[in-house]
């Protein structure tokens, strides 16, 4: 953790909406004047697209069939840990970028599913602001959740993270939902090990509850919208936390325990907003004081 070089991460499975999250706090940087180093968890990918489909079917032949994207096996989690150790020392490190589709590849002249060359960070940043799977990972090896000053988990429940994560893949990269199903399997016993264990260790989680039927999300027809949810946001510190004002302002919310406010799901935007930009503004004012003092 830093006082000058504050980290934020938000982590969470792939289809649990932390790309959707990740826009809101855009939306606070932008108005709040932060300037901030975004950093995508996919850049630290062991393995580009094709690389990765030969190091799962090499891993297949071997009789390992859950070799997956959410193990260290297939992340540069030492890596990841020395970008955050070097950040917030000084504000410095190396980023790139992975080039998910057409679009995102066509300035750079690269085909999708490539990574972009490494790059110094740019200078003079506010922060550093993580969205990917590993924001809180512990290891044998590495412990990157030590060097994060405010870390978020987006958690949907299980069978609605399935059914973002089938609609999204069908829709945005032509998968079959028995391709989708099969990656879900395969990762199971990562999710499990390397994904799961993080929510233990960050500050805040927020998890959408579908107030819908959702027990077979292999068949489910449509993703359940905001207003057919809840969400759950538990607090692992609630010390400092002004739920009376969350309450008012988060109308037709309610706590289920001293440490966490249930609120309907088309307000999420409004909540990340609320709990987010005092939380926000405190690392800048400690920021300013610490640079202050040097």
């Amino acid at each position: 953790m830093s006082a000058k070089h504050p980290i934020v991460a938000i982590t969470g499975s792939s289809g649990a909406g932390t790309t959707s999250v990740s826009r809101i706090f855009d939306q606070i940087f932008r108005r709040e004047g932060v300037r901030a180093a975004f950093i995508e968890g996919d850049a630290f990918h062991r393995y580009d697209r094709t690389e990765m489909k030969q190091k799962m079917d090499e891993e297949s032949a071997r009789g390992n069939h859950n070799f997956s994207h959410f193990g260290p096996e297939a992340n540069l989690f030492e890596e990841l840990e020395q970008l955050f150790r070097k950040y917030a020392a000084d504000g410095r490190g190396r980023n790139r970028k992975y080039l998910h589709d057409e679009e995102e590849a066509a300035p750079y002249g690269q085909k999708p599913g490539t990574f972009t060359p490494w790059e110094e960070l740019p200078a003079d940043t506010d922060l550093l602001f993580y969205e990917g799977l590993h924001g809180a990972v512990v290891t044998d090896q590495v412990d990157i959740a030590q060097h994060v000053d405010l870390l978020i988990g987006v958690v949907p429940v299980i069978n609605l993270e399935w059914i973002q994560k089938i609609h999204r893949d069908r829709a945005a990269r032509r998968y079959t939902t028995e391709a989708v199903t099969a990656t879900i399997l395969r990762r199971m016993p990562d999710y499990v090990h390397y994904i799961c264990s993080q929510f233990a260790r960050t500050h805040i989680n927020f998890q959408r509850v579908p107030v819908v039927d959702t027990s077979n999300p292999f068949v489910a027809r449509h993703i359940p919208t905001p207003d057919e949810s809840l969400l759950v946001v538990r607090f692992a510190n609630p010390r400092g936390i002004d739920f009376p004002y969350l309450l008012s302002m988060l109308h037709d919310s309610f706590m289920s325990r001293p440490n966490t406010i249930v609120t309907p799901g088309g307000k999420m935007d409004l909540a990340i907003q609320l709990i987010f930009t005092p939380m926000i503004w405190r690392l800048m004012d400690r920021r300013k004081q610490a640079l202050g003092r040097s």
